[in-house]
């Protein structure tokens, strides 16, 4: 614990994943801007981005401070939501905390959605002194507070620590901030804009669905929580007017679970001054087409539905809560509305079947100027229902096997058939282990901005 003397915090952003682009860590801004209002004035809260380090950055930083704690965001925990492509960063997020160590002894703190959904796992793989799982910023403040007063910190919500004889211990959470804050990092803004061609902002925190894969619920709660509509919108007139930013992405787990939030955001985005584009992950279910009439009104053009799967059977086996119907409805509509659209899908997963692949098949014809992101086999994430399944199935015996990626595949199908199978529609499908379209890439070096994956469509 600290003497109470020392009030300096460093916040590092751990990511460096840049495929499809750099993506701002939105997590240490959010941090970073609930401490200042929160914390005394005397503490200086500092951030660093290993996206835009130099390789002696870090370690300046360092050798030059003399912190309270540092806290890391380890924003993924690996890109492999599919059976082809796995990419683990763990030993990445090792040499880091290897770093920190070399250069000072102040206690290391870690968190962020990939650390969220592998708490118990990765704090014992990473050894750091704390965690912080879920959301962060009450918790990291009264962890400041409690070692900033040598006080207990064992009840924090969120917290995981090692008790007394070893076992690591992980405190539930139970309440959530009603109001996150958010500030960009002026540093890192140009560097984003320049390299990935957007920023992201997040409108809402929590999703209330069950899906048998997802880890959102986990990170985030199952009760929505929105943040506040003036001030989000404040964020992007300020980052336009001052940086030129036009395009944002909104990094919600989905876009269309609050109606009447969506509404006001729309109408105020509209009404403001900063004529910009956006994106989001929305459920293609529960929106009329006024609904996203008004959304196209207020700057949307990428819609990317988190489908899953095109046969109603499928969608049931995953625990969706749509049909195959309501996914046709909603690609009408965008196309009306002439909104690029893109349809994700989860194919040969738990209950999948030859005639239920051969459903999504078909249907994908129906979707009309569309594009497919296909993943074969569905990730397992600790605390899951597809977790629960596959040990009751033997594909694994602990959830602490899943430190290396497991996925699911139905026994019914022949994965190395997909592609073929999909390329036979005649529709666009991009699988995870294409090669990047270097077309992509002159595009965005001429500084075209946003999503860029309607050029996909093209061949």
């Amino acid at each position: 614990m600290s003497s109470g003397m020392n009030r300096k915090i460093l916040l590092i952003s751990a990511n460096v994943h840049n495929i499809p682009y750099p993506v701002y860590p939105i997590g240490i801004s959010y941090l970073k801007s609930y401490l200042h209002t929160h914390l005394p004035d005397n503490y200086d809260i500092i951030t660093h981005d290993l996206n835009t380090d130099n390789g002696e950055s870090l370690n300046n930083l360092l050798s030059g401070n003399d912190f309270l704690l540092v806290g890391i965001s380890l924003r993924n925990f690996d890109d492999s939501t599919n059976v082809y492509k796995e990419n683990i960063f763990v030993s990445k997020y090792k040499d880091v905390i290897t770093r920190i160590r070399r250069k000072s002894n102040a206690p290391i703190v870690i968190g962020g959605t990939g650390f969220s959904v592998f708490p118990e796992i990765l704090f014992d793989e990473l050894k750091p002194d704390f965690g912080i799982k879920g959301e962060g910023e009450e918790s990291l403040k009264q962890l400041i507070a409690g070692m900033s007063n040598n006080t207990s910190v064992k009840e924090i919500e969120g917290l995981v620590y090692k008790d007394p004889e070893g076992n690591i211990q992980i405190n539930e959470h139970k309440k959530y901030i009603t109001a996150p804050e958010l500030r960009f990092e002026d540093k890192w803004v140009d560097y984003y804009w320049r390299e990935a061609g957007m920023l992201n902002v997040q409108t809402k925190r929590g999703c209330p669905y069950s899906c048998i894969f997802c880890s959102y619920p986990l990170i985030d709660g199952k009760r929505v929580r929105t943040l506040d509509a003036v001030t989000v919108v404040h964020n992007i007139e300020e980052l336009y007017f001052s940086k030129g930013v036009s395009y944002f992405f909104f990094t919600d787990s989905l876009f269309n679970i609050h109606k009447e939030y969506n509404e006001e955001l729309a109408n105020r985005l509209i009404e403001s001054k900063a004529k910009i584009n956006w994106g989001a992950y929305f459920s293609p279910s529960d929106m009329t087409f006024e609904d996203l009439k008004l959304y196209r009104k207020s700057g949307l053009l990428h819609v990317e539905f988190g489908s899953d799967s095109l046969s109603d059977s499928q969608l049931e086996n995953y625990g969706k809560k749509f049909h195959f119907e309501d996914i046709k409805q909603q690609s009408e509509y965008c196309s009306r509305l002439n909104l690029f659209y893109a349809h994700y899908l989860i194919l040969a997963g738990y209950g999948e079947t030859e005639k239920s692949l051969n459903e999504t098949f078909e249907h994908s014809k129906e979707l009309g100027f569309t594009i497919f992101f296909p993943y074969i086999g569905m990730r397992i994430y600790p605390n899951t229902k597809i977790c629960e399944i596959a040990i009751n199935e033997g594909i694994i015996k602990s959830p602490n096997e899943l430190i290396n990626p497991v996925y699911y595949i139905s026994k019914d199908i022949d994965a190395e058939k997909i592609r073929l199978l999909a390329l036979k529609t005649g529709q666009r499908w991009v699988f995870a282990d294409d090669k990047p379209s270097s077309f992509m890439e002159q595009l965005r070096k001429r500084g075209r901005k946003g999503l860029l994956w309607e050029y996909f469509r093209y061949g």
